[in-house]
């Protein structure tokens, strides 16, 4: 019976030949984009908190503030559960820091030291939105003996903003290419049903089970989903052989790998299933 409902669905392929190969492009397509989107989120999620947990706000203290002092604001900070990481720089610390830096040292010119001691303090993922570190800053402003907070992150939020905007329009694009897949997909188990109508007729007249009629139907458009990831399979391999040497792409392809292979391999199959189902659903034994 296996190989009736094969050789069934390769008749199947052989009278919609034209839509079955679009079917199959189209839902290749649809495999890289959809993997290609996976890579991206899980890219943009890894890039999102690297940025998040490099974002710092500095807390300058006033000038007056004593070692009692600033140890207690030490424990005060490190109280605060919207902060990672608290780092004291010292008065001489922060000299140092200016001069390295800028290479001028104001010694030669004045003799005190003008750069006030501070705490560099990291933000806590979770509360890395812009809302919230408003709302931290204003908190930080807040505390005895602090004279000053500065936050200059502006870029990073761009970027997060941007790599944001990104994944939207990827978003969008895997749907459009879906949508096209599934009309395709759907436009084929039409034609195979129009193209043999006489022939399930025929079939529902000897008492064939319905069973009989839409097994190879299904077959037709699994084949075509099998299909479809073996070539993004194939040319994803294709891809990774040209760019294997560069460190950037290793990083993106060794992610995930059984979740990347996951989604090739299954993406069509699926698809396929389902809007063959729906399209099935109304194939009865009624002549």
């Amino acid at each position: 019976m296996i190989f009736f409902y094969f050789s069934e669905a390769f008749r199947s392929i052989k009278s919609a030949k034209t839509t079955f190969v679009l079917t199959t492009i189209g839902l290749t397509i649809s495999v890289l984009l959809i993997l290609f989107s996976f890579i991206t989120i899980n890219l943009s999620n890894y890039y999102s908190s690297i940025l998040k947990s490099n974002i710092k706000i500095n807390v300058f203290l006033n000038d007056s503030v004593g070692e009692i002092d600033q140890e207690k604001l030490l424990n005060e900070l490190k109280s605060k559960s919207y902060l990672n990481e608290v780092k004291f720089i010292s008065k001489g610390e922060a000299a140092e820091q200016f001069i390295s830096e800028t290479g001028e040292d104001f010694k030669k010119i004045l003799d005190y030291n003008p750069l006030p001691a501070s705490f560099v303090v990291s933000i806590s993922e979770n509360y890395a939105f812009s809302d919230s570190i408003n709302k931290i800053v204003q908190d930080l402003s807040g505390l005895k003996d602090v004279d000053e907070v500065v936050f200059k992150e502006g870029f990073i939020y761009s970027l997060l903003n941007y790599i944001n905007k990104v994944k939207i329009y990827l978003f969008v694009i895997t749907g459009l290419f879906s949508i096209i897949a599934i009309y395709l997909v759907y436009s084929t188990i039409r034609l195979i049903i129009s193209a043999r109508m006489i022939d399930f007729e025929t079939m529902k007249l000897v008492g064939a089970k319905l069973s009989t009629i839409k097994i190879p139907v299904l077959l037709n458009g699994l084949i075509a989903g099998i299909i479809s990831g073996v070539l993004a399979f194939l040319l994803i391999r294709i891809f990774y052989r040209y760019v294997s040497n560069i460190e950037f792409f290793q990083s993106i392809l060794g992610l995930n790998h059984f979740e990347y292979l996951f989604i090739i391999f299954l993406t069509g199959p699926v698809l396929v299933l389902l809007v063959s189902l729906f399209t099935l659903r109304k194939v009865s034994l009624k002549i």
